[in-house]
């Protein structure tokens, strides 16, 4: 007897399959809703609390906080760059029981303001490590981990979008 594909896929490696899709989708809706300046589709991707870590590359401390004050903090900041572009790849996710994952996923965040002061260009590689629950609405962001390895450009123009937050 020969065993078909068809036969092999059972309800458990399908949600899996289907998991896997839509934390996917997440992360590429948390970059397309940045880079278009969509807060409501940028917001579709977080629980109602998340903790917020970007101390690796940016010295900032580690918060939790409501959702929507991260979306209402970051906006200011991702707008005041003429454009955005962030790249995310090498997807890899891991699973924690049926309702908790882990994904980790290559980053390269493009932020572009023309300016007096040198280059208009600054650049982040690095990769996120963000922690996934289940939610009634489906797959959220509970903890957004970003890891700069480098970066290269004008940091300056990163600074200045930040300087509301520092200050």
């Amino acid at each position: 007897m020969t065993l078909s594909a068809e036969s092999l896929v059972d309800d458990a490696r399908l949600r899996r399959l289907a998991d896997r899709a839509e934390i996917n989708d997440v992360q590429l809706r948390y970059a397309w809703g940045t880079d278009s300046r969509d807060w409501q589709l940028f917001r579709s991707c977080f629980t109602e609390e998340i903790e917020i870590d970007f101390s690796a590359g940016f010295g900032l401390a580690a918060v939790r906080m409501a959702a929507d004050d991260w979306v209402r903090s970051t906006a200011p900041r991702m707008e005041s760059f003429a454009a955005t572009q962030h790249q995310i790849t090498n997807i890899a996710i891991t699973f924690d029981g049926a309702d908790r994952a882990t994904c980790v996923a290559y980053v390269r965040a493009g932020h572009h303001l023309p300016n007096d002061t040198g280059d208009s260009d600054q650049t982040v590689h690095g990769y996120y490590t963000n922690r996934f629950e289940r939610t009634p609405d489906g797959w959220r962001i509970a903890k957004l981990k970003l890891t700069a390895r480098w970066m290269t450009g004008n940091f300056g123009i990163f600074q200045t979008a930040m300087a509301s937050e520092i200050g």
